[in-house]
């Protein structure tokens, strides 16, 4: 959905993703619109021109000279794309509605991968190269061929599974509230939701390879699982806080109250595990890996969104697969 135009009366591009036509080319009435959310992903705040930003959004240089009715004036003129049904980059930063005014600090969330962090539904993982690693067989997953990479504990098992997992904390990340301070109930998210490729990947209980169920996968094979704190107790629980204020430096990266965690691990689909298809197809070989041994690579992005609040995360993730005919 977009604006086509912004000046005198307002036009509303509206179009349906496939999964919408499909629904309605049916004509069985099963077609209906429960709800729906709104995004400002084109939106640059930074043009704001009143006292504390210029019109490019660089230094300060004071406020629009024509009064605070065109403080918003660059935002406006801001050219809006053309609706497009690929949902994959669509709403990435939803619109919320917050009754209440006394807001200063509005939950985000964070990747917590910190070196000793305690563990809540897992053993956080560590990014290698700002990337997480997934082996998807049993032959890549053996010590003498992850070595050269690091401890095999910088890797997620996706074929065996193992207690290594992604952790998403969310909180108010600021240092003028304290994290001894109880997060608010309206800021504290209770419902997830993570997007993976379903082709690629199946998102695991941390520490089992118990697969999760995905709620709902679309027609570009975008897998969709939903979390609910208090019913999903496996992978979402409360950040763990120190009531006393004291800092954890290897254990938190929100600053102030802290709200709830969900902990994942991932899987490797079965074509994965047992072809190289979706490899050549999708992915390259990098060479040399580990010492002279060559690897299959596929790269992709796991997002997690915070149902309730609207923030979002784009999680970068390697499926690596041992290319046998080297060594």
């Amino acid at each position: 959905m977009a604006f086509l135009n912004n000046s005198g009366d307002i036009i509303l591009d509206a179009v349906l993703t496939d999964t919408g036509r499909f629904r309605l080319a049916k004509g069985d009435g099963s077609f209906k619109i429960a709800k729906f959310a709104l995004a400002d992903d084109e939106i640059d705040y930074k043009l704001y021109q009143n006292a504390n930003y210029s019109a490019d959004g660089s230094a300060a240089t004071g406020a629009h000279s024509s009064g605070s009715a065109y403080y918003d004036l660059n935002i406006l003129k801001t050219p809006i794309l053309e609706a497009f049904t690929n949902n994959t980059s669509l709403m990435k930063h939803k619109l919320i509605s917050i009754p209440r005014t006394n807001i200063l600090y509005l939950p985000t969330l964070k990747l917590n991968a910190l070196d000793g962090a305690k563990p809540v539904l897992g053993e956080p993982l560590q990014t290698v190269n700002s990337t997480y690693y997934v082996s998807v067989d049993e032959i890549t997953e053996n010590t003498d061929h992850l070595g050269g990479l690091g401890n095999i504990t910088d890797f997620m098992k996706g074929f065996a599974g193992s207690t290594n997992c992604i952790r998403v904390d969310q909180g108010l990340d600021t240092t003028e509230i304290p994290p001894s301070v109880d997060i608010p109930g309206d800021l504290k998210e209770t419902q997830y939701i993570v997007e993976i490729d379903n082709r690629l990947g199946v998102l695991r209980q941390p520490g089992s390879n118990t697969n999760a169920t995905p709620s709902f996968i679309d027609d570009d094979n975008i897998a969709s699982y939903y979390f609910t704190a208090g019913t999903d107790t496996a992978y979402i629980t409360d950040v763990p806080t120190d009531k006393t204020g004291k800092s954890i430096p290897k254990e938190d990266v929100i600053s102030g109250p802290r709200g709830t965690t969900i902990n994942f691990s991932i899987g490797a689909s079965i074509q994965l595990q047992t072809s190289t298809f979706l490899f050549t197809q999708l992915g390259s070989v990098e060479a040399n890996l580990h010492g002279t041994v060559d690897y299959y690579t596929i790269d992709t992005i796991v997002r997690v969104t915070a149902a309730t609040m609207g923030r979002s995360i784009d999680i970068p993730v390697r499926f690596i697969k041992w290319k046998t005919d080297t060594a």
